[in-house]
């Protein structure tokens, strides 16, 4: 049997413009649906497809002509409306894609040696002494638009230096602070204030707070004056936490080393750096250790060098 590679090739290149077509949709749909998970937008979309799906599913097993007209044109509004609708989703989107553009990754690592561990124990000492507080941490989507409301400082981050800023009636104390690869960028800056009808018991500073991770992809932690409780928004939600107990501070570590991922720890470093003599040096260092005895002589490493 013959075979005509030529009329294969050619069959092939009249299938490959759909199979092209197929896999953009299936990637632009699955990154709406990763992207959407979890939030407002996700709920609403899941609704609208479910709802919209029984619709065109009832008026074709019927075969009801006028009310599938009137659901193809109600889809039709309804594309063009969600940009109203989703507005905010929409533009949190399009600044994540804008993000990569700009030059704010050049200068990732570089200024500071603060790490997140110095972060959360500067904040506990504002929650122990009920020193009002507004952190937010930049991630992929720029605040520089809400930098420019405030003060610009790019200083290096001190515990003298935030309670300099927070204490009142300093004249920075009322406003956020916007963190930038472990610098203070800025002070007394504004941040949109959230709508949600949950917080409406809420201080303007946890109110603030929301409002800025509902604009974009930013951490912020909030100390409350009144009580001294530490609270985390992040993707338009408040997180409180009752006390500065280690569970609590635990996890409030774990938010800020989410929100600073180039910032490593002293054992961190020291774990990869012998990690990387390790694979280097295979016959000097010998077998590799265990991760949990790794971690053991790190730690140990640790407080010898205290």
């Amino acid at each position: 049997m013959n075979i005509h590679w030529h009329d294969i090739v050619s069959d092939v290149m009249v299938y490959l413009p759909d199979a092209v077509q197929i896999l953009i949709l299936y990637v632009v749909i699955y990154a709406i649906l990763k992207a959407a998970r979890g939030s407002r937008f996700g709920q609403l979309l899941m609704g609208i497809a479910i709802l919209f799906s029984l619709l065109i599913a009832f008026t074709q097993l019927f075969d009801f002509k006028v009310l599938s007209a009137v659901v193809r044109w109600l889809l039709i509004y309804l594309a063009m409306s969600s940009v109203v609708i989703f507005q905010p989703e929409i533009r949190r989107a399009l600044a994540t894609m804008g993000s990569f553009l700009s030059d704010r990754h050049r200068a990732q690592g570089l200024g500071s040696r603060t790490t997140p561990e110095e972060i959360v124990s500067i904040v506990i000492k504002l929650a122990k002494s009920k020193t009002g507080a507004l952190i937010a941490f930049e991630r992929g989507i720029s605040l520089r638009g809400y930098e420019a409301t405030g003060v610009s400082l790019d200083a290096l981050v001190s515990p003298e230096l935030f309670f300099a800023i927070f204490t009142e009636p300093m004249p920075l104390h009322d406003g956020g602070v916007i963190m930038r690869h472990g610098r203070i960028a800025a002070a007394h800056c504004l941040f949109p204030v959230s709508s949600l009808s949950d917080l409406s018991m809420s201080g303007m500073r946890h109110r603030a707070a929301v409002g800025l991770s509902e604009e974009t992809d930013a951490l912020v932690l909030v100390v409350s004056e009144e009580t001294g409780r530490i609270s985390v928004a992040h993707n338009g939600k408040l997180i409180r936490y009752a006390g500065v107990d280690d569970a609590s501070r635990t996890a409030i570590l774990r938010w800020v080393r989410k929100a600073m991922p180039h910032q490593k720890t002293t054992a961190e470093a020291l774990a990869d750096w012998l990690r990387r003599r390790r694979e280097k040096h295979p016959r000097i260092f010998g077998k590799s250790i265990p991760p949990a005895q790794q971690a053991e002589e790190v730690r140990k490493t640790e407080e010898i060098t205290t």
